[in-house]
């Protein structure tokens, strides 16, 4: 029998400051059996020297060191692969997520959902990433069929069964929410505070927001192919009309067009639906080689745990 019964897996970047105020915190609030499993994204700062001076003082740490940047989810995945608990709590590193809030997430997730993602009543975030969230939540409720009404929260918890099938994911794209969207919709939510970061500056960006739409955008559904053959059927309709149109102005109405705005209009026009899509196709077929090469998720470099343990 599992004698672990929340795993808690942190991606950190850049959070040497804050983790050992991180542990503590969670110590103080989780009362059960627990282990954390840190897992440093190859931080700039000293984060890894912290994980490890943590790791042999406290037998609940394990750290895990990848050996390059590889993002927020495939640093997440590499955490939930070697969790052990019943329940696998997954929350940022910065204290912007209350540990005090783990045992309401786990309680509510034992009532039989899968997974049970925290809501924050106010966001303490900057407006971009408050609108990169609320756009990809749209984009999931149209690929994904998420729930209205669910926020894809990063802090979350999920069930052992759930985080078993999320482990099998091969792709080199691993976007955490999509996986679960495509898993299960047995979800839940609770309402928590967000808080201020406890130190430090963010490490989200713009180009992290984009990443993450591109991964649901084109990992999770051929929805955007479609839509992309939906529009050249438009635009070829659109384009056949405006033929009839010039046909009857030249030979009926006698109604010549002079110089060439029209045609630069039209060439621009067609030329960028070419354009798009062909960028959406590439990227699928990008991916698509990538994947059939087996580009790693992640690549570890070490992983610390204390003596006392098994």
């Amino acid at each position: 029998m599992n004698d672990i019964e929340l795993s808690i897996v942190i991606p950190v970047y850049n959070s040497s400051s804050i983790i050992e105020e991180l542990y503590k915190q969670i110590a103080l609030a989780v009362k059960l059996p627990y282990e954390i499993i840190f897992v440093n994204d190859c931080s700039k700062d000293d984060s890894w020297q912290k994980i490890i001076l943590l790791s042999k003082l406290h037998p609940a740490i394990t750290g895990i060191h990848l050996r390059k940047n590889s993002g927020q989810d495939n640093a997440i995945l590499a955490g939930l692969r070697i969790s052990k608990g019943n329940y696998c709590v997954i929350m940022d590193d910065d204290l912007q997520h209350n540990p005090n809030d783990i045992l309401q997430l786990y309680n509510e997730c034992k009532k039989g959902f899968d997974v049970c993602y925290a809501n924050f009543n106010s966001h303490k975030q900057s407006i971009i990433k408050n609108i990169g969230s609320k756009t990809n939540g749209k984009l999931a409720e149209l690929l994904v069929s998420k729930p209205k009404g669910i926020y894809l929260s990063p802090f979350k918890i999920i069930n052992k069964s759930t985080v078993t099938e999320i482990a099998q994911f091969a792709g080199p794209y691993p976007y955490i929410d999509g996986i679960i969207l495509t898993i299960t919709q047995n979800l839940c939510q609770i309402n928590v505070e967000h808080h201020v970061r406890l130190n430090g500056q963010s490490n989200y960006t713009l180009s992290k927001s984009v990443s993450v739409f591109m991964k649901l955008f084109t990992g999770f559904s051929v929805l955007p192919l479609r839509l992309a053959t939906i529009i050249g059927c438009i635009a070829t309709c659109v384009g056949f009309i405006l033929s009839l149109k010039y046909l009857y102005d030249y030979f009926i109405a006698k109604n010549y067009i002079e110089g060439w705005t029209t045609v630069v209009v039209l060439i621009i026009f067609f030329g960028g639906l070419i354009l798009i899509t062909l960028g959406i196709i590439g990227e699928y077929i990008g991916r698509m080689y990538l994947t059939l090469n087996n580009k790693p998720q992640y690549s570890i470099s070490e992983i610390v745990t204390s003596n006392e343990k098994g």
